[in-house]
Parts: structure tokens; sequence; C-alpha cells
């Protein structure tokens, strides 16, 4: 297997030894406990990463969810990225975008028997979450894109490595992507490679697996994402169903505003013969202009046969846009994601992990 290839912008090698600088003094400084965490009673499962970019959080806090919530009481909380408010809130299922963020909202919107947290402070929050009365208050909380927030120290830490960009290729920020040294990964009980293919041969698994150079106590296991049906963003509309298998004669538009379409791309390309591709940053908010430039290229196709398709995330902004023109509206689906594992023995074993910490760690508390 040829790994794929990470580009590392060399002018800026300079600056990531001074950000690296920083970076490790801070971590020296909790390591030290000169800085202070805080552990609390309650299991805290911290889901994030060591780099900048996407490596499929939020459909591994959906899978938590999925897996904790037929037998514990579940909490979900984020710092709400990008949202216009601040300090503590409760997520709701008609909140708005801008108010608690897009994953937030659509954690919400798919669980709503969940309690869905956004606050930047994470010890002010789980303090808070902790004091609700004990009848309503959950049994574990998952810790959204946390393990550089080192404040709270969770119960137990879990690492996301995207397939597509091997980490152990990869060079700090600004020349690569990496928010923390590779060794920082220590601190995690279980690292997930993300995003995988799901052809994956054995000696892959050993390229990352040797490459990682995890400890004894650490767990490895490789995750892929399949794509459940089409689904309209305005179900309200009554448009048709499409069904993913009958998009080969569309005319496909894929707009996304995440940080890696490609495994989206790579889904949908084997799906139609006219895939168009309009990308936008991560969390983008959507503007006029770019509503406009959608319209400009779906309209230089001169066909009827057309399908716009974007992310659930997307969904969440999308419905949240005022003056989204009905034509767009009509033709508009989202493609949910779910996490799966490459084999039915790595599942097995990382959810009875899970489940045991939980229960464990709520009886010995």
């Amino acid at each position: 297997m040829e790994l794929p290839k990470v580009e590392i912008r060399n002018s800026l090698l300079p600056l990531s030894w001074l950000y690296g600088t920083g970076v490790n003094f801070r971590n020296w400084l909790f390591n030290k406990k000169v800085l202070k965490q805080r552990k609390f009673d309650i299991p805290v499962i911290c889901v994030g990463n060591i780099t900048a970019g996407g490596t499929g959080k939020t459909p591994h806090i959906e899978y938590l969810i999925r897996l904790l919530s037929p037998k514990f009481r579940v909490a979900v909380l984020s710092r709400g990225y990008k949202r216009k408010t601040k300090g503590f809130l409760i997520v709701d299922t008609d909140s708005r975008v801008r108010d608690v963020g897009d994953e937030p909202l659509q954690i919400k919107k798919k669980f709503p028997e969940v309690l869905v947290v956004v606050d930047k402070n994470r010890v002010n929050a789980i303090e808070k979450i902790i004091s609700i009365d004990k009848e309503e208050r959950p049994d574990v909380i998952l810790l959204d894109d946390g393990f550089q927030h080192r404040y709270v120290l969770p119960s137990l830490s879990i690492v996301l490595a995207d397939s597509n960009r091997p980490v152990f290729e990869d060079k700090l920020l600004p020349a690569g992507l990496l928010r923390e040294p590779l060794r920082s990964i220590d601190r995690a009980s279980v690292v997930l490679v993300t995003k995988c293919n799901p052809d994956m041969q054995p000696i892959d698994f050993r390229i990352y697996t040797n490459g990682l150079n995890l400890f004894a106590y650490q767990d490895l296991f490789f995750t892929s994402f399949d794509y459940d049906k089409l689904k309209p963003v305005f179900p309200e509309l009554e448009i048709d169903e499409v069904l993913i298998n009958d998009l080969r004669k569309k005319h496909l538009f894929l707009i996304t505003g995440i940080a890696s379409p490609e495994p989206l791309v790579r889904k949908l390309e084997h799906k139609t013969y006219n895939l168009y591709t309009k990308f936008f940053s991560d969390h983008h908010n959507f503007t006029k202009k770019d509503i406009q430039s959608i319209v400009d290229m779906i309209d230089s196709i001169d066909d009827d046969n057309k399908i716009i398709v974007t992310t659930e995330k997307d969904a969440v902004r999308f419905r949240a846009l005022p003056d989204l023109p009905n034509k767009i509206k009509n033709m508009m689906y989202y493609l949910p994601v779910r996490v799966t594992f490459l084999n039915n023995k790595e599942r097995f074993s990382f959810n009875k992990k899970i489940v045991e910490h939980v229960r464990n760690y709520k009886t010995n508390s």
C-alpha cells in the first residue's frame, strides 16, 4: 500500500517550531500540575483529535450515543464552534444554528432525548450538568472535541486519526495540520483510525499500527463510514424520495462546507456519470452571494434531471437560511453517515470497553 500523500508547507516549518514550543510548554505545565485539571465523579469520555480539520467526530459521537443511551442517560458537551452566543446554553430542537452551532443542533435534532450543552468553559459546564437533580442527571458525558481542553481530566480519551492524512507523516501547524506533537496521542486510551477504505488489507493495518506506535495500554481500532439513504433537507415540501442507486443518470451537485469531503466524493462518483462539486470551508455560514453562485452553477446545466446533495451538518445550516430559493429547496437532499468498524470483532471489543468503562466508573464513583 502507498500511504496517502501528506502535503507539508515546508516554508512554514520555522513557524511550526515556534508553535510546537508553545504547545509543549503548555502541556508541560499541565503535566507538572502547574495548571490544574479537574476530575469528576461522572464518567467523561472525550472524543477529539490532534489535527485541525475533520476526522469524523460528530458521527463517532452519534455512534457512542446509540451505544450508550439504551443503558445510560447521556449528555453531550460541545463548545458550539462558530456560534454567536457566549456562556452555558442547553440546546433545544428548535434552537438556532447561530446560537448553538451546527453540530450540537444536528445531534439534538437526531437524539432529542439526549441533553446537549454548549459552553467554551468545559469545567463550568460539567459542574452545572452534575448539579442537575439526581433523577434527571446524566450517567455519562461525551466531551466533543475536548482533547486539547486539558482543564478537564477525562475518565477516558478517544483520539480520532483520519486515514486519508496519516498523523505520523504530518507536521505541526502551520506547515502541517497537527494541533500538537504526535506523542500527545499517549494521553488517549483509544485511538480510532477513521474514514478507512472498507477493503483495507492486512499490510495496511500494519502500516498504521507501526506508524502510530502505541503503548500496550492503548487500543487501536479502524472505522469507516456507511451512508444511509438520501433524505430531503426540507421534508415539509413533500418532495420525491430518491434512492442513492437511482442517481446514475442525474446531474448531481455536491455542495459541502466540511473539512474533508473526499470520502463523500468517492462514494458519489461511483453513483453518477455527472458529478459537480462546490466546496466551502468547514462550518461555513452560507451568504446570499454563495447561494447565487450555487444557483448559477445549477442553471449552467440545461437539463431538468438535477439533484443537490449535501451533508447532514450542512443541511442544518441550509435549513436556517431565510432566503433560500424554492428551486434549490426542491432539489436538495442530504446523505446521513454512520460509523462502522472494519470487522465485527473490533466492533464488539470497542463496544464492550466503552460500556464497561461507564458501568464500572459509575459503580466506583
